[in-house]
This record gives structure tokens, sequence and C-alpha cells, in this order.
């Protein structure tokens, strides 16, 4: 199984077991993976050059996603780490305690996805 479909299955039992850190590191882990799958803009459908030459419909401007290797999920989710542990590193006041322990967690989430050909990628096996 992918890990964007992992990711996918592990969020509504997150939601359902109120892990609230699990919860946002899916969901951001998620929206970069969407996002790393967006085509570019120039890579869309050439523009005509006048009215008549632009396409016309429904879904005519559209434009397949473009599909990532299990290598470029990981990489996306190595980053989503990465970007965690570097804010967590720059809260080192005492009153951002609680946050940065947040930060850890969220890490942890993602690490699981990422540990072994599969992962276990379940929410409760903290």
């Amino acid at each position: 199984m992918s890990l964007d479909v992992r990711l996918r299955q592990a969020l509504p039992e997150a939601m359902r077991a109120r892990d609230k850190a699990a919860v946002r590191a899916l969901r951001t882990a998620l929206a970069a993976l969407d996002n790393a799958g967006a085509v570019s803009v120039g890579a869309a459908a050439p523009r005509g050059r006048s009215i008549e030459e632009s396409p016309v419909g429904a879904g005519a401007t559209e434009v397949a996603r473009r599909e990532l290797s299990e290598a470029e999920m990981a990489d996306v989710v190595r980053v989503e780490i990465a970007e965690r542990l570097a804010a967590a590193r720059e809260l080192t006041d005492p009153v951002h305690a609680e946050r940065a322990s947040g930060l850890h967690d969220e890490v942890a989430v993602l690490r699981r996805f990422l540990d072994g050909p599969e992962g276990d990628g379940g929410i409760g096996s903290r």
C-alpha cells in the first residue's frame, strides 16, 4: 500500500481517537503531498492566442496531477519532519515547551510511516 494511501487511511482513525498531534501531522503531510503533485502552470494546456483558440466546456482546462513515486512521497514526508524539528529547535524558551513537545509528537507520527517497508501506520502504536 502506498504511503499516501496509508496516510489518508490513518487520518480518520486519528480523528476518531482525538489524537490532535496525529491529525495535525497527517493533514499537513497530505497537503504537502497534494501540493507536490500539482502541475506547474507552464505544463498546463497550451494557451491560445485568441478567444477562438481557447478551450471550451467543463473541464477543458483540467490537467492530470503528477504521479509521485514512493521515494518522492517519502522525501516530502521527510521534509515535513525536518521542518518540524527545525521549528522545535527554535522554541527554546520554556514558555514554548508545550508547542515544541507537540512538534516532536507530530514528528513521531510521521516517522512511523517511514519505518520499514510498509510502516505500521497505526495511530495507537505510539
